[in-house]
């Protein structure tokens, strides 16, 4: 045995989350917002861009599609050199990118698949075309272990508004016979003193998560932040309702923290390195 691949055998590695999403110039959102709650919570982040937007905090101004073959390609290398040990999707905006996302995760057999279907921005910015949305809930929403919409993305999965707290659980419900495993659905967006979050599982298991809502112009990226750390979290070994709970804690924490600080004059980030985990390492 060589001495390269005997150390290979017993080095540790760092926990690997790869984001497969959109690029925010305003650093709140997408792949930055990913990148900033890998790294807080200690694992090594990486990333397959999909498209590049020019924002801020008070909308997105232009959006440029990144060609599927330079995502495919930038797929490829990361995770046959790298590895990966959980992928967040979020912003997917032609129906050539979705496809080349799903048969990414069936050729590499990629774990912990958590889609984000980002397609409106926080600022009410459309950002995923009408015609992707078929094909994304057809190709995607199979192959992930959960999908995460917010209640303007449900909505339009749906065709119909979800008008209060008592009616997620049937809206989540719904979703799960588009044909994901799970369905994360966060109530943010209702009108309310407190904030209601729904996990549905095929299996039948339901939790609902509440908190009292913080009072803040400082939500973009909240989706994004969110789907990120449940994608850590599974990659660290935790059972999906374990997983969706840390990850509401730690986003919780966030926007506390972010809550009183200005940046921009739209909706400001949240504050994701606001208690950081030294890097995590599996060994192997």
């Amino acid at each position: 045995m060589s001495i390269s691949a005997a150390t290979s055998e017993i080095s540790p590695r760092y926990v690997r989350v790869l984001s497969i999403a959109g690029s925010d110039s305003g650093g709140g959102a997408g792949i930055q917002a990913d990148l900033k709650t890998f790294s807080a919570l200690g694992c090594y982040g990486m990333t397959a861009i999909t498209a590049i937007t020019a924002q801020n905090t008070q909308g997105v101004r232009a959006i440029h599609g990144v060609p599927p073959a330079i995502l495919q390609a930038q797929i490829a290398a990361v995770v046959e050199d790298i590895g990966v040990d959980a992928v967040k999707i979020g912003m997917l905006h032609s129906p050539e990118v979705v496809q080349v996302v799903a048969d990414a995760i069936r050729h590499y057999q990629l774990p912990h698949v958590v889609c984000d279907p980002v397609m409106v921005a926080t600022s009410g910015d459309r950002l995923m075309a009408s015609e992707t949305v078929q094909v994304l809930v057809q190709e995607l929403f199979g192959l992930a272990q959960v999908v995460t919409p917010n209640l303007d993305e449900a909505a339009l999965l749906l065709g119909y508004a979800i008008d209060g707290p008592k009616a997620l659980e049937a809206a989540a419900h719904a979703l799960l016979k588009l044909g994901a495993p799970a369905v994360l659905l966060k109530g943010g967006h209702l009108v309310g003193d407190t904030v209601v979050d729904v996990l549905v599982q095929r299996n039948g298991a339901t939790l609902q998560l509440q908190s009292p809502r913080i009072a803040t112009a400082n939500s973009h990226g909240t989706g994004c932040t969110l789907s990120s750390a449940l994608t850590v979290y599974l990659a660290l070994g935790y059972s999906l309702p374990q997983a969706v709970e840390q990850a509401r804690g730690y986003i919780l924490g966030a926007i506390a923290a972010g809550a009183g600080v200005r940046t921009g004059h739209g909706h400001g980030p949240l504050n994701h390195a606001y208690a950081p985990v030294a890097q995590r390492l599996h060994s192997v």
